[in-house]
């Protein structure tokens, strides 16, 4: 398999509206978290990255990685930021990898953080519509929601996708999100609830969506060799790709297909060695549960159109075929856009160390991330192992 990279501590804060903290607080407390839990000193790191998709507009703090570095304590190491919209925490982990894997350092903090309620919901839906195509998309109105309603239409035109399928997609991430303590909404929700909610861009309703978050997610990562120093249970990452779509959704062929999720899957699957069947557990980027459906398609778990049904016959259930976000994904647990990426693979790392509690998937061997930018444009899919 050649050389691999591990993460070896793994730490996040709580995921929610967190009104009594600042950025540099959140950021502070999920890396010192995953410091402990790698139980390596702070002279030990000799880099750090972080993942944001825009600090300067959601609380007027840029330069965001000596930011990092400087709060804690960590001197003058090199420190890196790194920006994807949504994908910003797994381009944060992948910058990482590679960095590892070059030899330019050996053990690093890789961070996700995004502070969003700081701001007004106008302006919080402005800043995040600037990761569409803004020229043609967002300057026109066209919302997130109102680009995924598209992509949900089209779907239930398409395939015969239904509105309680994507409401179900709800249920079952509230349901594991109950289990899991970092996540922004701990409780059930019923089909009913779902399905009454106010609509936000028709197909798509308030519980379809993920929420306003603040949060941020740790790792620490380094080469597999210097993890025997540290720990007699690494998590590997077993492979780290990426790829590229059109901005705008109106150029791509096929609006219920994210081309840039079916090639980084099937690129990584291939260097990996692994077929789909062979990956115990998932977390893919539920910002709207449409996606979650089409990314079940897109990276193979069902053929085009059928996953809908998937989520209908509990396929994607923590005791299903292939378990989909024990964690409660983006839509439960929350989603402070830089901070996702990195929690997918805080959550797996848990999986595949047994350490997931009661939201913990059997027999977890192999485990795939899926993570996001926009409405796809930026893809970036990890798979770990144990």
């Amino acid at each position: 398999m050649g050389k691999r990279v591990a993460i070896i501590g793994v730490g996040m804060s709580k995921f929610g509206e967190l009104w009594d903290k600042s950025l540099a607080e959140i950021s502070l407390e999920a890396g010192m978290y995953a410091i402990f839990d790698a139980q390596v000193k702070g002279k030990d790191i000799d880099g750090l990255i972080i993942g944001n998709m825009s600090a300067g507009r959601f609380t007027g703090q840029e330069h965001l990685g000596a930011q990092a570095a400087d709060w804690g304590g960590l001197g003058d190491l090199p420190a890196y930021s790194v920006e994807a919209a949504c994908a910003s925490g797994g381009a944060a982990v992948r910058q990482a990898y590679m960095a590892i894997l070059s030899g330019e350092h050996d053990i690093m903090l890789v961070l996700g953080t995004e502070k969003m309620s700081d701001v007004n919901q106008s302006m919080a839906m402005d800043t995040i519509s600037v990761a569409s195509d803004w020229e043609w998309e967002g300057m026109f109105g066209a919302t997130f929601p109102a680009l995924y309603a598209f992509m949900a239409r089209r779907h239930m035109m398409e395939y015969g996708t239904t509105e309680e399928q994507m409401s179900l997609v709800t249920v079952k991430n509230h349901k594991n999100a109950a289990h899991n303590p970092w996540a922004q909404f701990q409780r059930p929700v019923s089909l009913e609830v779902v399905m009454k909610s106010g609509l936000l861009a028709d197909p798509i309703r308030v519980l379809h969506s993920s929420p306003i978050s603040d949060g941020a997610a740790g790792l620490v990562m380094c080469s597999a060799e210097k993890a025997k120093e540290f720990t007699d249970t690494p998590v590997y990452i077993e492979t780290s790709r990426q790829a590229s779509d059109t901005l705008a959704l109106h150029d791509r062929a096929d609006i219920c297909t994210m081309g840039a999720v079916v090639s980084s899957s099937r690129s990584a699957l291939k260097e990996a060695g692994l077929a789909i069947k062979d990956i115990d557990v998932f977390e893919l980027h539920d910002s709207f549960t449409i996606s979650e459906i089409i990314i079940t398609e897109d990276i193979g778990i069902v053929k085009k159109g059928e996953g809908g049904k998937a989520i209908q016959e509990g396929l994607t259930e923590i005791d299903g075929k292939f378990p989909v976000n024990a964690s409660g994904g983006l839509k439960a647990r929350g989603h402070p856009i830089g901070a996702t990426g990195v929690a997918q693979i805080v959550e797996l790392a848990l999986q595949l160390r047994g350490d997931a509690e009661k939201r913990q998937v059997d027999g977890v061997e192999k485990a795939m991330s899926v993570n996001i930018g926009g409405t796809g444009a930026t893809s970036i899919v990890h798979i770990l192992g144990r």
